[in-house]
């Protein structure tokens, strides 16, 4: 890899993983203000809220694990890295493990609104759980960048890469 590669993934990873490290602090966060303020919210009953609260972190919990795996299909990176090089692969590497961390993020979210909603600490605490997983699934390893890259990145001037008509 070149250099201006080199240094683009590592600005691009380290940017992408306090992002995510960010989100998931903030989400352990929200977990330790729901057990603080246990003892001020008031006890309230909501079936409904109940079932719609654990229906939507499951279909966001699943939805992200299938987010990443489509837009890290082997043909998509395959594609991008030729139509756009190192340079595009590298985005969209970033923009889908931020997409995902968010969406961890408003798991983490409702469980805390259902939490302030209904005085049951137990909402952030399930919700805490699950986006915490979603976090750590999509976490970037420079590693697994780089060997990313390698794989499907189309490098000027790298004696591997194909040659035009061929």
């Amino acid at each position: 890899m070149t250099e201006s590669i080199e240094s683009e993934i590592v600005r691009r990873h380290k940017a992408t993983a306090t992002t995510v490290g960010g989100l998931m602090v903030a989400t352990v966060l929200l977990a330790i203000v729901a057990y603080v303020s246990k003892s001020f919210l008031r006890q309230q009953h909501n079936p409904s809220l109940d079932i719609v609260l654990r229906i939507s972190i499951l279909i966001f919990g699943l939805g992200s694990i299938a987010l990443r795996r489509t837009r890290f299909a082997t043909m998509r990176l395959q594609d991008i890295g030729a139509l756009s090089g190192a340079s595009g692969l590298l985005r969209t590497l970033e923009k889908t493990t931020i997409q995902v961390a968010l969406i961890g993020a408003a798991i983490s979210a409702m469980g805390f609104i259902a939490t302030l909603l209904t005085g049951n600490d137990f909402y952030t605490y399930g919700a805490t759980l699950v986006a915490v997983f979603v976090m750590l699934y999509c976490f970037p390893t420079l590693s697994s960048w780089r060997q990313t890259l390698q794989q499907f990145a189309q490098v000027p001037g790298d004696p591997a890469a194909p040659k035009p008509g061929q």
